[in-house]
């Protein structure tokens, strides 16, 4: 009998002290898009502190990592490069160079941070919606490859080989950067959050009273229209990458933001590409390497990281779905869509 009123004690604690979360939602502009921290607290004044800590890791992030801030750390390591002089990184640097390079490698070259100069030459094309030739390209094509980055896993420090390279985290950097939201507020006892910025999504624990986080899928060239299922998750990323936002159209040819590193041009395949991963580091490269990749190969790229994809293209006006074994489970109230 006490064993018995013991766990119902308990239970009514747990029950009670969900009952007392309350959600709280903070949206600043980080990075050129909202960065949005969605999370159950007991109060106003612990959830607000919590959102001051959490934006206050985000800019001192993006001070470092941003290809767009001339000071920033990553820019400084840029302009090493050709020196024969070792750049020594902060541990944040550091690690996001390490995991690019195991991204880099796992994806046999599909995800190259290095593409800098193209990505740069790329954005300054849309700006001004003037199509580069193709001795510009092969000129920045040049100017990339991870072999010439040499880390050391000793000192910490990073040899920028060739001058000229530029390193751009921008396929990377907002699911790192979301995942270490999420890790600070597990830190100060949040259970229960969401950090989405540009659709890199992070999860920890579930709303209370909910199986986990809804998380919407828009459909290919759509900003308004989403697949009729969505997913369910809890303590893990979602990230859909395609060329909703950022395109270039070139006789008749529509060129995505995202570079393929063989040709140093955007890939034209028209569709999206959303991954499951258990961080928002490996969620975010996932979906750029698994869209330069054929099918195939992408799938077997996803599983290989433990992760689940699902590729949704448009062929000649009709929506083809394809998807990993596993993705399936992770579709609320198993909804079959085709």
């Amino acid at each position: 009998m006490r064993r018995f009123l013991l766990l119902l004690l308990f239970t009514l604690s747990i029950s009670y002290s969900h009952a007392q979360l309350q959600r709280f939602s903070f949206t600043q502009p980080k990075m050129g898009s909202p960065f949005t921290i969605i999370l159950y607290a007991p109060d106003t004044i612990t959830a607000l502190a919590a959102s001051i800590s959490c934006f206050s890791l985000v800019d001192s992030l993006v001070n470092i990592f941003s290809d767009y801030i001339d000071s920033s750390e990553l820019n400084r390591l840029c302009t090493s490069g050709g020196t024969n002089q070792p750049f020594a990184c902060s541990p944040a640097l550091f690690e996001i160079l390490l995991q690019s390079k195991h991204a880099y490698e796992k994806s046999m070259g599909s995800f190259d941070i290095t593409l800098g100069p193209l990505t740069r030459l790329w954005r300054k094309a849309r700006k001004e919606r003037i199509f580069p030739d193709d001795a510009t390209v092969k000129k920045k094509l040049s100017l990339t490859g991870f072999n010439k980055l040499l880390l050391d896993t000793i000192a910490h420090t990073v040899l920028v080989q060739q001058a000229g390279m530029q390193l751009d985290l921008g396929g990377i950097g907002q699911g790192y950067i979301a995942q270490k939201v999420i890790d600070l507020l597990r830190t100060i006892h949040i259970e229960n959050a969401l950090a989405d910025v540009s659709g890199d999504i992070v999860t920890t624990g579930k709303p209370p009273g909910s199986r986990g986080w809804t998380v919407a899928i828009n459909l290919p060239e759509s900003e308004r229209e989403f697949l009729p299922a969505q997913l369910l998750v809890t303590n893990q990323s979602v990230t859909t990458s395609g060329d909703v936002y950022q395109y270039m159209e070139h006789n008749g040819k529509r060129y995505s933001h995202i570079v393929d590193p063989a040709t140093g041009y955007g890939i034209t395949s028209q569709k999206n590409v959303t991954v499951i991963a258990a961080d928002g580091t490996t969620a975010d490269w996932l979906t750029k390497a698994c869209s330069i990749l054929p099918v195939a190969k992408a799938i077997r790229l996803a599983g290989s990281m433990h992760a689940e994809v699902l590729i949704a293209t448009m062929k000649k006006g009709k929506l083809v779905l394809q998807e990993s074994r596993g993705f399936k489970k992770y579709w609320k109230k198993n909804v079959i869509m085709w």
